[in-house]
C-alpha cells in the first residue's frame, strides 16, 4: 500500500487471493470521506463490486482507470454521510 496525490493506492496483484477482500475493506474503512483509493488488480475486479455494493450501497463510488488485459485499476472513493442516520459501520462513523 502506497500513498499518493489522491489518496492510498492498494496494489493486490501479489496478495493472496483468500486475503485480498479484507485487506481491500479495510484499507477502505481508513478512508475518511471524500478520500479514495486505487485498487489494483490482475483481473476484472466485477465480484469486489457485488461485494461493495451489497455492503456499501451508496457509500462509495467505483471509477475504472484501466481495464485490462492484464492490468486493472479501479479508483474507489468514499462519498460522505450516513442513509437514514445510521452508521453503515465499515466507514469508521464518518
Amino acid at each position: 500500500m502506497t500513498l499518493t496525490t489522491y489518496g492510498t493506492k492498494i496494489d493486490v496483484r501479489q496478495v493472496e487471493p483468500r486475503e485480498r477482500h479484507a485487506l481491500i475493506f479495510n484499507t477502505f474503512k481508513s478512508l475518511g470521506p471524500g478520500e479514495s483509493m486505487e485498487l489494483v488488480n490482475d483481473h476484472d475486479p466485477r465480484p469486489l463490486r457485488t461485494q461493495f455494493d451489497a455492503q456499501l450501497s451508496g457509500r462509495f463510488s467505483w471509477d475504472y482507470v484501466e481495464s485490462g488485459p492484464t492490468t486493472w485499476r479501479v479508483l474507489i472513493t468514499k462519498l460522505g454521510g450516513h442513509a437514514n442516520g445510521q452508521c453503515c459501520g465499515s466507514c469508521g462513523g464518518a
